[in-house]
C-alpha cells in the first residue's frame, strides 16, 4: 500500500489513495481536481522516498467532495476583579478532499 506525507495549510497529512481528510480551505469548487504539490515523503512497499524537504517529481492528486466549515470554538477571556470578560466564536473553513492517485 502506497502512501505520502503531504503538506498543506501549515499541517502534515499522512495519506493514501482513497483517503478523505478535511484541510484548511483550498480554492475550488465541490468535484474539482486539486493538486498537493508539497510532497515529503512517499512510502510502502517496504522502500520509502524522502525529499530534502519536498519531492520535486512527486504529487499527490484529490477531488473536491466539500466545502464548509467546522464546529464552532469559543474564545473567552477573563481576567478577575478587573470586570473583564470576553466572548469570541470562532469557525475555520474547511475543505474535505478525497485522495485519487498518489505519483512519485
Amino acid at each position: 500500500m502506497t502512501y505520502a506525507v503531504v503538506r498543506t495549510g501549515g499541517k502534515q497529512y499522512r495519506v493514501s489513495q482513497g483517503d478523505v481528510l478535511k484541510v484548511e480551505k483550498l480554492e475550488g469548487q465541490v468535484g474539482d481536481k486539486i493538486a498537493l504539490g508539497e510532497v515529503l515523503l512517499i512510502g510502502g512497499d517496504g522502500e520509502a522516498k524522502i525529499g530534502t524537504p519536498i519531492l520535486a517529481e512527486a504529487t499527490v492528486t484529490g477531488e473536491i467532495i466539500g466545502q464548509g466549515r467546522a464546529k464552532k470554538i469559543i474564545v473567552f477571556k477573563k481576567k478577575r476583579r478587573k470586570s473583564y470578560s470576553r466572548k469570541r466564536g470562532h469557525r475555520q473553513s474547511q475543505t474535505t478532499l478525497k485522495i485519487t492517485e498518489i505519483q512519485g
